[in-house]
């Protein structure tokens, strides 16, 4: 108060002070154009250091090819990696001022985060392929700036992170990791000839591990020659270990099936080698493949819960082998009980309620029902002890 006495230290409006008056419509409008921007970072492989020094490159990258936007592209979009660094190097401004002298480039040519573009990012795309020979988007690395006026929509994965991991807690949970896939193909010049014979061609994209039945095809008719086409865009889970791209021939009309040519590997512990996060391979009958990841971050817990065998109130299946190693002593209470598992299909919970009480013998004994009131519903830790086959106990540790 003694250092700023017209200010309130509480950084509150007062109902009862005049609205003050935004006097420079031009500084208005350019806080208005910004206000959106903190949500096309907000993917919390951004921070990480292996995508930020891939980051670094691209925009080396993007600051080589400014100087050449002037003859060949009226204007160039910046992906949403590039504007990353870019933006954070005009925050410093004194070195920002200094390399620009340095690169003599016409920075109005780039178009900003709230203005419309549509036919410029063809051409920036071009542009780029023609320089470096590789497509311009990547995982991670996308056009986010509005596209005709429409918004491009949010991705389809639940990417919120909390500050504390329930892992530290319940030990049963594995962490799950996901990461986002571009896969992209570009046919060789010399397929160009022989293009629309290749009716019977086509490439399967499948996992290295698990999901056995993914299997999604292309063919290689409808890839382009000219220039990179995107071919897969996939959010997967890290324990898949990668992708596998089958070549294949469909049988004619003597020779059913369909015959396997080749088949090219990307696994993703490769690619996070790469200080870049991509690959890009010459595979089979002249066809280009171009892959890149995002980092890999702790996505939340996906949990399926799954009917089991009614239990008793010890938690053991009802079943003639525990009925058996009881010494035939009957069984006492009925809780329906559901397993839970995780996205790698491993037991976590078992979950119970008791909807039953009493003993149940064979002959006129009838079972006696709960009364809702008297219902207990229990979460246990763990996987089920299994003592025969698939009958088991469920696990002690109650929550």
């Amino acid at each position: 108060m003694r250092r700023y006495p017209a200010e309130p230290f509480e950084n509150e409006a007062n109902s009862d002070s005049p609205i003050l008056l935004v006097k420079s419509e031009d500084l208005l409008s350019e806080v208005l154009k910004q206000r959106t921007l903190s949500s096309k970072f907000l993917e919390p492989y951004m921070t990480d250091i292996m995508y930020l020094i891939a980051v670094r490159q691209r925009y080396k990258g993007f600051l080589y090819i400014l100087p050449r936007v002037s003859d060949k592209c009226s204007r160039f979009v910046p992906a949403c990696d590039i504007l990353i660094m870019w933006l954070t190097h005009q925050s410093y401004p004194t070195a920002y001022a200094e390399d620009m002298k340095e690169v003599e480039c016409d920075i109005s040519k780039v178009a900003g985060v709230s203005e419309t573009v549509e036919e410029e990012v063809e051409e920036t795309k071009k542009l780029w392929e023609r320089t470096f020979d590789q497509p311009y988007e990547k995982a991670g690395g996308r056009i986010t700036l509005d596209l005709g006026g429409v918004p491009l929509s949010k991705p389809p994965v639940y990417w919120e992170v909390f500050d504390t991991d329930v892992n530290t807690k319940y030990k049963s949970l594995m962490p799950r990791f996901l990461l986002e896939v571009c896969m992209f193909a570009r046919l060789g010049q010399k397929m160009k000839p022989i293009q629309e014979k290749m009716t019977h061609d086509f490439v399967r994209l499948r996992a290295v591990r698990c999901h056995k039945e993914l299997k999604i095809d292309k063919p290689l008719s409808s890839i382009l020659y000219d220039s990179w086409q995107m071919v897969w865009h996939l959010y997967c889970e890290f324990g898949t270990r990668g992708v596998i791209l089958e070549f294949r021939h469909h049988g004619g009309r003597c020779f059913k099936g369909r015959k396997l040519k080749n088949a090219e590997a990307f696994l993703w512990n490769n690619l996070l080698r790469v200080p870049t996060l991509t690959l890009g391979r010459e595979v089979e009958q002249g066809v280009g493949i171009f892959s890149s990841i995002t980092p890999p971050v702790q996505a939340p817990y996906l949990l399926k819960c799954v009917p089991d065998r009614v239990t008793d109130d010890s938690g053991a299946m009802i079943s003639d082998e525990i009925l058996r190693m009881n010494h035939y002593r009957p069984q006492e209470g009925r809780w329906l009980s559901r397993t839970v598992l995780d996205h790698a299909g491993r037991e976590c919970f078992v979950a119970r309620i008791r909807v039953g009480e009493g003993f149940w013998r064979r002959g006129s004994e009838k079972p006696s029902n709960v009364k809702w009131a008297d219902r207990i519903t229990e979460i246990r830790e763990g996987s089920w002890s299994y003592v025969a086959g698939s009958i088991g106990r469920a696990p002690v540790q109650q929550k």
